[in-house]
């Protein structure tokens, strides 16, 4: 494979780094975003971030252009990743909207829907949550309970959903509701755009290990959702659900990056503490080497994928499964590179970075978790590309 990027492709590259050294409001691949005590004012700023970001050009780079993309295909996708990752710019804001949202409405949704949402969505003027998982239904989201009752002119919804980042701040959600439970565990489930200030909507935000609230709580009682909020097929949501999961799961260019910057960073501390020549922490520094490059060719791989016109899949599940494991290992070094001080946080005195490593620590504790349990990525592993049975395989059987 010949990985060297064609003119126009570093001509783009080269492009979106000048802006960025030109617009950041700190020092590009140095400095950080501000820091802010309150959620609300962080959603503020980062909802203007991403405003001039999509003003520029560089949101939602594979959209058609009449939606406010530039018609580009996935390599430019990931090449602007790497790059707002490389310049430390936080997270866009209306990620679950530009990222899932889009591509699920892109792929589905008619052409109504499209002009209705898409343009909003890039610029952040509206934010979009993902409203899928369920107290009981998470990494076996088949099992949702949240139900669609039909009525005149559309459906009311019934059930809770959890885990649903920004949901506060939302403007409409993406919402899985089973439309027939009469209908087998995969059908019988639609998709729906709801208004997320209607009325029996009812958001509870979730205090996190982080001291953060971006997860919530959300209650349906009897929301209405009328016909033209209904996303593809009635009772086929399981299939648009199952391509949006694969966008999340698949190639991410953020995390190859961050965990790059933040190897160099831990590279650094040790060397400040002495410790380049402790034989423990030159393994696990080793090691994390070692992953980061295998990671970044497994990126490789399903970028390959998709700019060769192929949907992700198993091997979305193996990116997603690889690197969350790879990141705990890599803050658990940093964490005993820290020494005495890895219990303290931001505001201490003489604390690295400001207590930024601790919270990363937390955060990526939850990595086995959000975005499909790592246990739920070994299951699609096996079966899809190992090819093994879903169901135990008895003495008889296998003589």
């Amino acid at each position: 494979m010949d990985l060297s990027p064609t003119v126009e492709q570093a001509g783009f590259r080269q492009e979106c780094r000048e802006w960025l050294q030109a617009n950041l409001d700190w020092e590009y691949g140095v400095g950080f975003p501000p820091q802010f005590d309150d959620l609300a004012d962080e959603v503020e700023y980062l909802r203007g971030w991403q405003r001039r970001l999509a003003d520029a050009g560089y949101v939602g780079v594979t959209w058609p252009a009449e939606y406010g993309g530039r018609d580009a295909g996935p390599l430019h996708h990931y090449i602007l990743q790497e790059e707002l990752a490389r310049a430390r710019a936080p997270e866009l804001v209306g990620r679950i909207g530009v990222n899932l949202v889009g591509h699920t409405l892109l792929a589905h949704g008619t052409d109504e829907q499209k002009a209705r949402w898409l343009p909003d969505i890039l610029n952040a003027r509206q934010l979009v949550c993902q409203l899928f998982s369920e107290p009981d239904a998470g990494s076996d989201l088949a099992s949702l309970t949240t139900r669609a009752v039909a009525v005149d002119g559309g459906w009311k919804l019934y059930g809770q959903k959890v885990w649903t980042s920004y949901a506060q701040f939302a403007d409409w959600g993406l919402c899985l509701a089973r439309s027939d439970s009469n209908a087998p565990k995969r059908r019988g489930i639609s998709m729906f755009m709801v208004d997320m200030s209607a009325e029996g909507v009812d958001v509870r935000p979730l205090r996190q290990i982080t001291d953060e609230s971006d997860f919530n709580e959300v209650f349906f009682d009897g929301v209405f959702v009328s016909q033209d909020q209904l996303i593809g097929p009635l009772d086929g949501g399981w299939g648009l659900a199952s391509s949006t999961l694969n966008h999340e799961r698949g190639t991410n260019p953020r995390q190859l990056v961050i965990h790059s910057q933040l190897l160099e960073e831990l590279f650094a501390l040790a060397a400040q503490r002495g410790l380049l020549d402790d034989a423990n922490t030159q393994q696990d520094l080793a090691q994390a080497f070692v992953e980061l490059r295998l990671f970044q060719l497994q990126n490789w791989r399903a970028l390959s994928c998709v700019q060769h016109g192929r949907e992700p899949g198993a091997e979305t599940a193996t990116a997603k499964l690889y690197w969350s494991e790879m990141s705990q290992r890599l803050h658990r070094c940093a964490m005993q590179v820290l020494g005495d001080e890895a219990p303290l946080w931001r505001g201490a005195v003489d604390i690295p970075a400001d207590g930024r490593w601790q919270r990363s620590w937390l955060y990526y504790l939850a990595s086995s978790i959000f975005a499909g349990t790592n246990e739920i990525q070994r299951n699609i592993i096996a079966e899809r590309t190992l090819g093994l049975p879903r169901e135990p395989v008895t003495a008889n059987e296998a003589k």
